[in-house]
């Protein structure tokens, strides 16, 4: 990071000292000093510059003519909220559109990793992303992604990154550090790539993010964590929380749309006695609907304090353990002299929500509005032009032929309410015609890949359970991580092609066509996984595909979040890709039909 020029230094002692006055004074607010733990009643806050001068009891020396000053009241002042892991591609919006959603929710940091749009464009969609980043109003921080593709051999993405790549970003602006490491089996076998990529970012002196996918908490955990990952958020069990703040790393508690981990890992704090400076919160992967809806750390704040652990823990969890973990503390993650003026004005701890927002000293947000002009990026041409599908998709592409006959067992991968792992089924069922078809009764559906980044279509066929569809049905999305092929989910051939031809046809997206008919449709024309209109028009198509899933008879939560998780070979227990389906657990290729097996 860059050093601090002294001047805007003895700009703060001059307005502490009371000799300058300040642009912004807070007066009589409840202080959420996240540095010692404490509350601190009847708390004056003076700003200069965009950066708190004084923090203390009465600071009307540095008060002057020309001085806002905001009463607060006894409100709680608390830092600015920072989202410790996030995709922005996964709300299917702009950088520039979250942070027009995430503003009145209270964030002023966090620290994305782009390998979606990696996995699209390469270096070159990372570079467009952290170029959009340096242009906000809030403090974006770049990690530069370690696993394009996330498994190589598994998968066919539309880039390829390495150490030369990691090397280049590395040096550039916002970048913090090396995004997560997926390749934990490459980790553990002492890979050269993965290796050189850690050893990189190490030398420069930034942050390796972690990704170990994996139950066993044996020999390859201990080896992944020697590798130098120092944060994982791939924890679903108490066990696997204990187990990475042992080992020195932090622990990233996820409450995203669809992954909601924190209810489970916080018991490590509450429970096993874990300090909970070892513990970060972030979304991973939010929504759009949920943004506008919901909220966004705010949110995830609340429902950490309903699971247990106390306001201050949350917001520690939030704030500055966040900003520690990144090398940032010292602007960011506490209201404290020196800091940038990143300030929440909170009445209820508990019920977090955020009144007004302050950033860089500037009252941005108030009563959910943005009070900022943020103005728009534009996007080149070549990032909206990335679905390459030259033939339309036919029905008969979507059969599942064998020359078996009567009943055969097959590999299913099997959907897990609100978490990412998936459970690897066999399931018994009759080969119809030469086919292997759908069953509404033993809720199978279909799944299917198309491989949209070379144009090759239609690639590889299987079979899910989980959706719960009632009805003729598809479901289809170039949102699947993380090289985000085109995946197919249904019931019917003719839905199923109908769904990727719309797809096909207007540049990316996620659509629902129920008995034959659209009945949702967001558009992605970004690398076919982020939007160019207006968080609050994405935010209500997206909910128009969720309600299409549920009139497809599906209940799940954020099912079309499952369904862009079914290609992500780097999560057990069983996916599929363009190349086949793919046993996470063995890390090897098996067929749909388990072979000699009736």
């Amino acid at each position: 990071m860059k050093q601090t020029n002294p001047m805007p230094t003895r700009i703060l002692v001059e307005c502490a000292m009371g000799r300058l006055p300040a642009d912004l004074v807070i007066r009589d607010g409840r202080w959420v000093c996240v540095q010692s733990g404490e509350i601190v009643e009847h708390t004056d806050i003076a700003v200069i510059d965009g950066r708190v001068a004084y923090v203390g009891p009465e600071a009307s020396h540095a008060i002057g003519p020309s001085t806002r000053v905001i009463q607060a009241d006894g409100q709680y002042l608390v830092p600015g909220l920072l989202d410790g892991h996030m995709h922005v591609e996964s709300t299917m919006l702009t950088v520039t559109e979250l942070v027009r959603a995430v503003i009145p929710h209270g964030t002023t940091g966090i620290f994305i990793d782009p390998h979606e749009i990696a996995n699209v464009f390469g270096l070159d969609g990372v570079k467009l992303m952290a170029d959009e980043a340096g242009t906000q109003p809030i403090q974006i921080f770049v990690q530069v992604p370690s696993c394009i593709p996330s498994n190589p051999g598994f998968e066919s993405p539309g880039a390829d990154l390495g150490p030369v790549e990691v090397a280049q970003a590395l040096e550039w602006e916002r970048v913090i550090g090396l995004g997560e490491v997926m390749n934990f089996p490459g980790v553990a076998a002492a890979d050269p790539k993965m290796l050189t990529e850690i050893g990189l970012t190490r030398s420069a002196g930034k942050v390796v993010g972690g990704h170990y996918a994996s139950p066993d908490l044996g020999l390859p955990f201990h080896g992944y964590a020697a590798g130098g990952a120092q944060d994982d958020h791939e924890c679903t069990s108490v066990d696997d929380a204990v187990s990475r703040a042992r080992q020195g790393m932090k622990v990233m508690m996820r409450y995203g749309s669809a992954w909601q981990d924190v209810a489970e890992l916080s018991r490590a704090v509450t429970e096993k006695g874990c300090d909970p400076r070892a513990f970060i919160l972030c979304t991973d992967d939010s929504h759009s609907h949920t943004l506008f809806n919901e909220g966004h750390m705010d949110r995830v704040i609340r429902h950490a304090v309903a699971c247990g652990l106390t306001p201050m823990q949350a917001i520690q969890m939030s704030t500055i353990n966040t900003a520690e973990h990144f090398g940032v503390s010292h602007s960011m993650g506490m209201i404290a002299p020196g800091r940038q003026a990143d300030i929440l004005l909170v009445s209820s701890l508990e019920d977090f929500r955020v009144e007004m927002v302050i950033l860089g000293g500037k009252v941005s947000a108030q009563a959910g509005h943005v009070l900022i002009d943020i103005p728009d990026f534009p996007y080149p041409d070549w990032a909206v032009r990335s679905v390459h599908l030259d033939k339309p998709i036919d029905p008969a592409d979507f059969e599942i032929r064998t020359s078996r006959q009567g009943n055969v067992k097959v590999n299913v991968i099997g959907i897990i309410e609100n978490q990412a792992p998936t459970r690897h089924l066999v399931i018994g069922i009759a080969v119809q015609d030469g086919q292997i078809k759908a069953d509404l009764a033993k809720d199978l559906a279909k799944v299917a890949v198309v491989e949209r980044h070379h144009n090759r279509g239609v690639s590889a066929r299987g079979l899910v359970s989980g959706f719960g569809f009632t009805i003729p049905c598809a479901v289809a999305s170039t949102v699947g991580h993380d090289c985000h092929q085109m995946m197919v989910v249904g019931n019917d051939d003719a839905c199923m092609a109908k769904a990727a031809n719309v797809l096909r046809e207007c540049g990316g997206g996620q659509v629902v066509i129920a008995n034959g008919e659209v009945s949702g449709l967001v558009e992605l024309t970004i690398g076919g996984i982020m939007s160019n209109e207006a968080g609050q028009t994405v935010a209500r198509k997206a909910a128009n595909v969720l309600a299409g899933f549920r009139e497809c008879g599906c209940q799940l939560n954020n099912p079309n979040m499952q369904l862009s998780l079914l290609g992500l070979v780097v999560i057990p227990e069983i996916r599929i890709s363009d190349l086949g389906i793919v046993d996470i657990n063995h890390m090897k290729f098996i067929e749909l039909v388990e072979p000699n097996a009736k």
